[in-house]
């Protein structure tokens, strides 16, 4: 039996998987707080350590591992392995992760954005299984896309494709990845948040939503509970995505379009204005083709979107 090592790092924890080659199911895992104050050189430690950590324990031998995938933010570069001071990880400067892991374990591998992995992941183990066209959205913290396209991750020239939070889809509005009215700013956590605030701000009904805690999970929790405030930000965020989403159909023609994070927990409250418009707006023909789903993989994306990464390595 062959194996693969995927790591997976974000600026609150990390995960170090051990998965079979034969499907990649996850035979093992260990997660650690990544406490970025100890820096860059001791949280790269402990992910050469855990990797160890289990193959002893699962009693492989490191001619059994393939290859290590790593899944983290950007900005970084893939071709060279290299992680270059992501937001949430302030002194990873030029990291050469891929160069550190080749020299302590003797293996290869390959550093591939979160949203990029998150795509990987998604198309080979989750909710795009069997496409050759496929977008996959984070709409998370932010607004990512990893793009899959005639069967293989595009990643642009310079690595950067699938930034599409940095489209303006209106002269005003929530500002996020440095634009007021941006993809980002009206369709993620904070986006929802502020949108929530602004149209509290000028709200003259009853609402549940609490003044003092206005964020895209509480206005989602009033809008459930039938708050009309609560249900029209969400209808905004909805139309908004409807139009990015009419944008990136009749670009690239996918035939799947899989949303993480808070469309999988409250897409109940987007579709239908997400569907109105898209029906307006969007190409009939490439729309009729498109399915709009969510993610499948849940809380264990990021173990998949790192061996998705090392599944692109041949050793």
């Amino acid at each position: 039996m062959k194996y693969y090592i995927g790591f997976d790092i974000g600026g609150t924890k990390c995960a170090v998987s051990l998965a079979e080659k034969n499907g990649g199911s996850i035979k093992d895992k260990i997660r650690f707080e990544t406490r970025v104050e100890r820096g860059w050189r001791e949280i790269v430690d402990e992910l050469i350590s855990s990797a160890r950590t289990l193959i002893e324990r699962n009693e492989i031998s490191f001619d059994d591992i393939l290859s290590c995938g790593v899944s983290c933010g950007g900005p970084l570069d893939p071709e060279k392995g290299i992680i270059m001071r992501p937001p949430n990880l302030p002194d990873w400067d030029n990291v050469p992760l891929a160069d550190i892991v080749k020299d302590e374990l003797g293996i290869p591998c390959k550093v591939r954005n979160d949203a990029d992995a998150c795509a990987l992941a998604e198309w080979r183990f989750g909710a795009g299984r069997g496409t050759k066209n496929m977008i996959f959205l984070t709409f998370g913290t932010g607004m990512g896309a990893g793009l899959i396209l005639d069967g293989k991750l595009y990643s642009g020239t310079s690595g950067t494709a699938g930034e599409v939070g940095h489209i303006r889809l209106d002269s005003d509005g929530p500002v996020a990845y440095g634009k007021a009215g941006s993809f980002e700013g009206f369709c993620s956590g904070a986006g929802i948040a502020a949108m929530g605030k602004k149209m509290l701000a000028i709200y003259n009904g009853s609402t549940s939503i609490p003044y003092d805690n206005v964020t895209a999970k509480t206005i989602a929790e009033a809008a459930i509970n039938g708050d009309r405030l609560a249900g029209a930000i969400y209808r905004r965020c909805g139309e908004k995505l409807g139009y990015a989403l009419s944008i990136l159909i009749d670009i690239l023609n996918p035939e799947r379009i899989v949303i993480g994070s808070i469309f999988q927990r409250s897409g109940h409250l987007l579709v239908d204005s997400m569907n109105e418009v898209i029906k307006r707006e969007a190409l009939e023909i490439s729309a009729r083709c498109c399915k709009i789903v969510p993610a499948m993989l849940g809380d264990d994306i990021g173990d998949y979107a790192a061996i998705g990464v090392a599944m692109e390595v041949s050793k």
